[in-house]
C-alpha cells in the first residue's frame, strides 16, 4: 500500500476531517468536522495511563482547537457512552458549553460524570432513527450492537458529500436486548453513496467473526448450574447487557445478587432507572447485608475485571474490602479479557485470588467473555453495505489502521482512495477526491493529575521516572550570606535511595564529598546559587555512581544566615 502524499489545496470548501484522538492508539477518542465556519464534533473520550505516566489518572485530548474555535462548533455527538468516547466531556465543559446529543444510557453517563465535576450540559436525547441538523450537518442516527447498549452509527450528510462512521461496533444477529442492527438503512445509505466511511479497527488483526454476547449467557448459565459454592463475578460496569445476563442467570438459579464497586453501582442504578436492567423484585440485595445468605443463595457482581489497584476484586484479593472475605471454596469469575497492558495486573489479581482458596475462572480456560468490536469478515460486511468511495480506517494502534486499510483494498478500494491519518492530520473531502493536507493542529495528550489538567507534562515524568527507579537524596547545609562559609551542616536526607542507619558510611563519605565541594565554592568566592548548587550536585553524583551505579535525583537546599 503506497504512502499517502500530501497535496496542498483542494477545491473550495472542502469538508476537513481532523481526528483529534484514537489515532495509533486506543482510547480518547474524538474527532472534527469542520465545513467552512461550522464545525462538529464526534465523541469526546479519555485513554489510561501508561506505565511510565507516574502518577497520572487519565489522558484526554488536547482542546486548545476547539477552544479557539468555540464560535463554529454546531455540537457534540455521540456514538455511545464508554469512557474512550465520552470520559473527557466534563474536562471540555470547564472551557466550552455547546450542545451534547446521545442516547439515554450515553448522556445518563454522562450526566452523572458532570454531577461529580459540578457543572452542567446542555444535553440532548436522541433515539435511533432521528435525525439531528446542526448547521450544514444533518447527522442520522442508526442503531448499531456493541458492548454497551444504545450505540449508534452515523451518517452524516454534509455539503461537501456524505459521510459514515460506524462508531464502535460488531455484528451481533441476536444481541441480548434483541435490537439488532439495522441493516436495511446501511444497505439504503449504501445505495445512496457514501463520499467517506470512518470505521472502528480494533479488531481488524482477528480474523472470522465475533461471537454473540448470547454465547457468554449460555456459557454463564451452565457455570451456575454447577456451582454450590457463592459466586463472584467481574466484568465492565459499562456493559449492561453482559451484567443483564448475570442477573438472568443468577435468578434461574435462585440465587441472590449483590453489587460491589463504585462505577458497577453507578451504572447499574442508571439503568435499573432507564429501564435497561430488568430485575425482578427481591433479588438486589445491599451489599453490607449478605452475611445472611447462604453461599450457594448468593452472586456477587464487581468492577475489577482490569485487575485495577483499587477496584473492588482488588480489594477483595487483597482481603482488604469492606464486605467480602474471600473463602476457600468461593467460585470468582473474569468475564473479560485483558486489555494489552494489564496482563500483569489481572496475573497478579488472579494468583491472590487461588492463594485465598478460591476457584477461578477466567478468559483462558472458559468462553466468558466476547469482544464488542468486529473482526475481519464483519469488517468486509460493513463496507459491502456502505460502499464508501474514500475510507479512513479510525480507532485503533498503526497495526490495526495499516490491517483495515488492507482488508479495504482486498474489497477493491484503489490504494489511493485509502487515508490513514494520524492525531492533527486534515484530511479534506470533496466528492471528487479526498487529499492530506499539510498543515496540522496540537494534539499532543494532556495529563490530568489530580485537579490538575495539562500542569504535568514531559520533565515532571522525567523526574518521577528518576524518582521512582533511583530515588531522592536532599542535602540541606546553611551558610553564610557573606563569606559563603559552611554554618551548619550538610545534613543528608534520603528517600527511596538508602535506609540511612544501614548505610552510615556512605552517607558520612557523602556529607564529606559535599563540604568539599562547599568549601571549594567559597575558596573560589562563588557567589551565585545555582552554581554553588551544580557544584554540589555534580561531585556528589560522581561520588554515588562510583559507589552504587546508580543515580538519584539530587536536591542541594541551602538556607543563608
Amino acid at each position: 500500500m503506497k504512502k499517502n502524499r500530501r497535496i496542498k489545496g483542494t477545491q473550495d470548501n472542502p469538508l476537513k476531517i481532523i481526528p483529534v484522538g484514537g489515532m495509533n492508539e486506543i482510547g480518547k477518542n474524538m474527532t472534527i468536522l469542520e465545513y467552512k465556519d461550522e464545525i462538529l464534533i464526534i465523541d469526546c473520550g479519555l485513554s489510561f495511563p501508561e506505565d511510565e505516566m507516574y502518577g497520572i489518572d487519565v489522558v484526554i485530548p488536547d482542546f486548545a482547537y476547539v477552544i479557539k474555535n468555540v464560535h463554529k462548533v454546531k455540537g457534540i455527538v455521540l456514538t455511545h457512552g464508554h469512557e474512550d468516547h465520552i470520559g473527557a466531556i466534563p474536562y471540555l465543559l470547564r472551557s466550552i458549553n455547546v450542545p451534547i446529543y446521545g442516547t439515554r444510557l450515553a448522556l445518563g453517563l454522562v450526566d452523572y460524570k458532570l454531577k461529580e465535576h459540578r457543572l452542567t450540559g446542555q444535553l440532548n436525547t436522541v433515539k435511533p432513527g432521528d435525525t439531528v441538523k446542526l448547521g450544514s450537518f444533518e447527522v442520522e442516527m442508526i442503531r448499531i450492537t456493541h458492548s454497551i447498549a444504545d450505540s449508534l452509527c452515523l451518517s452524516i450528510e454534509t455539503p461537501a458529500g456524505r459521510v459514515f462512521h460506524t462508531g464502535d461496533f460488531k455484528i451481533d444477529y441476536t444481541p441480548v436486548d434483541g435490537e439488532p442492527i439495522d441493516f436495511s438503512r446501511l444497505a439504503e445509505i449504501g445505495a445512496k453513496g457514501v463520499t467517506l466511511m470512518l470505521a472502528d479497527s480494533t479488531n481488524a488483526v482477528r480474523p472470522g467473526f465475533t461471537s454473540s454476547e448470547k454465547t457468554v449467557g449460555t456459557t454463564l448459565a451452565n457455570i451456575f448450574r454447577g456451582a454450590e459454592a457463592r459466586i463472584i463475578i467481574a466484568t465492565f460496569s459499562s456493559n449492561v447487557h453482559r451484567v443483564q445476563k448475570i442477573i438472568d442467570s443468577a435468578v434461574m438459579c435462585g440465587r441472590k445478587v449483590a453489587i460491589s464497586g463504585r462505577s458497577m453501582v453507578n451504572v447499574a442504578n442508571l439503568a435499573i432507572e432507564l429501564e435497561y436492567l430488568k430485575i425482578p423484585d427481591g433479588v438486589l440485595v445491599d451489599i453490607n447485608a449478605i452475611k445472611n445468605i447462604p453461599d450457594r443463595e448468593l452472586l456477587i457482581i464487581t468492577t475489577g475485571s482490569q485487575g485495577e489497584p483499587m477496584s473492588a476484586l482488588s480489594r477483595m484479593a487483597s482481603a482488604d474490602h469492606k464486605a467480602v472475605q474471600i473463602r476457600k471454596g468461593d467460585m470468582v469469575i473474569l468475564s473479560s479479557t485483558p486489555v494489552p497492558g494489564n496482563e500483569k495486573t489481572v496475573s497478579n489479581v488472579v494468583n491472590k485470588l487461588f492463594g485465598l482458596g478460591a476457584e477461578v475462572i477466567y478468559s483462558d480456560i472458559a468462553d466468558i467473555h466476547v469482544s464488542g468490536h468486529a473482526c475481519q469478515e464483519e469488517l468486509k460486511l460493513m463496507h459491502s453495505l456502505i460502499k464508501p468511495k474514500f475510507f479512513m480506517p479510525v480507532h485503533g494502534e498503526c497495526r490495526h489502521l495499516k490491517q483495515h486499510a488492507v482488508i479495504a483494498e482486498s474489497l477493491g478500494m484503489p490504494t489511493e482512495n485509502i487515508h490513514i491519518l494520524e492525531n492533527g492530520n486534515i484530511l479534506a473531502v470533496t466528492p471528487q477526491k479526498a487529499v492530506m493536507l499539510k498543515e496540522e493542529i496540537p494534539t499532543g495528550p494532556v495529563l490530568v493529575d489530580g485537579l490538575g489538567v495539562g500542569d504535568v507534562g514531559n520533565i515532571v515524568l522525567r523526574d518521577r521516572k528518576l524518582l521512582s527507579e533511583s530515588g531522592l537524596i536532599i542535602v540541606v547545609a546553611a551558610i553564610e550570606k557573606e563569606s559563603r562559609a559552611i554554618c551548619s551542616g550538610p545534613d543528608i536526607v534520603s528517600r527511596g535511595f538508602v535506609y540511612v542507619r544501614e548505610n552510615e558510611d556512605l552517607i558520612e563519605q557523602a556529607k564529606s564529598v559535599v563540604n568539599k565541594a562547599l568549601t571549594r565554592c567559597c575558596n573560589e568566592n562563588v557567589k551565585d546559587w545555582n552554581s554553588m548548587k551544580a557544584a554540589v550536585r555534580e561531585s556528589l553524583r560522581s561520588f554515588i555512581y562510583e559507589k552504587t551505579q546508580r543515580s538519584p535525583v539530587i536536591l542541594p537546599i541551602f538556607l543563608e544566615v
